[in-house]
């Protein structure tokens, strides 16, 4: 499979969008964000749709819709409503701006489809080189941001008491969430964008890992995932999305299994 040009090219779009996928997805599980992602990816979809109705690309749409909405996100306060009300409203009022552009949209709807369901085979040149500055910025700025991040999500009292932003961090922790939905869609698309963002990350934070070995395994475990999507699409001809997906599921089970069993030894 290695002798095609568009298949090296997949394997190589999956270990980027994996790369940061896995971390981000680690401190967002943790945080109990999850939910944001999906959100995220609804506001995205809403960006393509309107983008494309005003004769610009989709994706610059869609990545601009992700990481305003995650800067709004991060400057409301939840301790006003609540985040998941807002993500709530926020994921609603995207919807709705999406339809209705699609009902304006008389041409290149399939361009707004296709993010849906993502087309990691068909990545090119110009795609590779994107994605590779996007998650080499996101794992730059998570870097800077670990420690204090780690202390907002553990103990938020100490991390406010010590002088931490608790509104910027999140802020700039939710920007991060909404570029790596930008590289995610690439590979599973709008609809299951849980996959590379959340299943790992579920699966590896279960077995109490250090924060450091955690996000490592995490990672480990979203290129497997991805790769092995890959793999297994070649020989069955199923879609890499299904693969991926499954994959996630099943690793998800094996983590619960184990944790379980230990249970039963103790």
């Amino acid at each position: 499979m290695l002798h095609y040009a568009f298949m090296r090219a997949a394997f190589m779009a999956a270990l980027l969008i994996s790369i940061v996928c896995g971390p981000v997805g680690w401190f967002l599980v943790l945080r109990r964000q999850s939910f944001a992602s999906h959100a995220l990816a609804h506001v995205g979809f809403a960006g393509a749709t309107a983008a494309l109705v005003v004769d610009q690309p989709a994706l610059l749409g869609f990545g601009v819709g992700s990481v305003l909405s995650g800067v709004a996100m991060g400057a409301i306060s939840y301790r006003v409503i609540g985040h998941d009300v807002i993500i709530g409203l926020v994921l609603s009022l995207a919807m709705g701006i999406g339809v209705l552009c699609l009902h304006f949209l008389t041409r290149s709807a399939h361009a707004a489809m296709s993010l849906l369901f993502g087309n990691i085979l068909g990545v090119d040149t110009n795609t590779l080189w994107a994605l590779f500055f996007l998650s080499a910025g996101c794992l730059v700025v998570l870097a800077c941001i670990a420690r204090p991040l780690l202390l907002a999500t553990l103990q938020p009292e100490v991390a406010e008491a010590k002088g931490v932003s608790l509104r910027l961090i999140n802020c700039i922790f939710l920007v991060l969430v909404a570029v790596a939905t930008v590289e995610c869609t690439q590979a599973t698309g709008i609809l299951l964008v849980f996959t590379l963002m959340v299943a790992p990350a579920a699966a590896i934070i279960r077995q109490g890992f250090s924060p450091i070995v955690g996000m490592v395994a995490t990672t480990a475990l979203a290129v497997g995932e991805s790769w092995g999507g890959l793999v297994l699409s070649w020989y069955t001809s199923w879609p890499v999305v299904f693969w991926i997906a499954a994959l996630g599921a099943v690793g998800f089970g094996i983590s619960h299994g184990i944790v379980l069993l230990s249970l039963k030894r103790k």
